[in-house]
């Protein structure tokens, strides 16, 4: 189903209108998840409830990392949205969640986008930062940057930060990339990868042909 018919239906036991003024994100967000995400933020916000949203998302996470047979199920695609509703009511009971948070869950499973549910837990995790008033960076490279370029990197990136902001530097390899860097600062998104390069050059050439 659509994001859009989420957007229509009660999110709460307070039966509060996710389609009826939805409080904007303070960074943008993508995808179904980022809709789903967004949704959820507007709510809890409204609700003043975000820390246990947040809380309650990090638990469920956590399970859904450590627990194989839970992941399993998420992702079946073969199981009905009922029986899927029913399975995550009872693990939110299980795991006490807030009725707000089971009540996502729930949505997500009526909506048939349970499968989503990790990609959404990331996009809220990035609303939450910024919400906070935090800047997460990722760096993707081929290989394991050296300490030196780490810090250098790191300095460069620093004198990006607002005053009082807090920021978080990741690093992660991907060895598809070939060579270069890829950087998402917040929303922001910067290839810099040898393999976005090769691409493009490809498109001159097919063009060219």
């Amino acid at each position: 189903k659509m994001a859009g018919n989420m957007l229509r239906r009660p999110f709460s036991t307070s039966n509060v209108s996710l389609a009826s003024q939805l409080i904007k994100t303070p960074v943008q967000v993508h995808g179904i998840e980022g809709r789903y995400a967004a949704a959820l933020y507007s709510a809890a916000h409204k609700s003043n409830i975000l820390e246990t949203v947040d809380k309650d998302l990090k638990t469920v996470r956590d399970v859904l990392k450590e627990n194989t047979k839970f992941r399993d199920f998420v992702l079946d695609p073969t199981l009905k949205a009922t029986k899927k509703k029913a399975t995550v009511t009872a693990i939110a009971q299980k795991l006490s969640l807030s009725k707000e948070s089971a009540n996502f869950l729930g949505l997500l499973a009526d909506n048939g986008r349970l499968n989503k549910l990790d990609a959404v837990i990331s996009s809220f995790e990035s609303v939450m930062r910024a919400h906070r008033g935090e800047l997460f960076v990722q760096v993707t490279s081929a290989e394991a940057l050296s300490k030196s370029h780490e810090g250098a990197l790191n300095d460069a990136l620093s004198k990006l930060v607002k005053k009082g902001q807090k920021v978080t530097i990741t690093y992660n390899v991907k060895p598809s990339i070939m060579g270069g860097l890829i950087v998402n600062i917040g929303d922001k998104y910067v290839d810099l990868s040898i393999a976005s390069r090769i691409k493009k050059y490809k498109e001159v050439l097919n063009s060219a042909v």
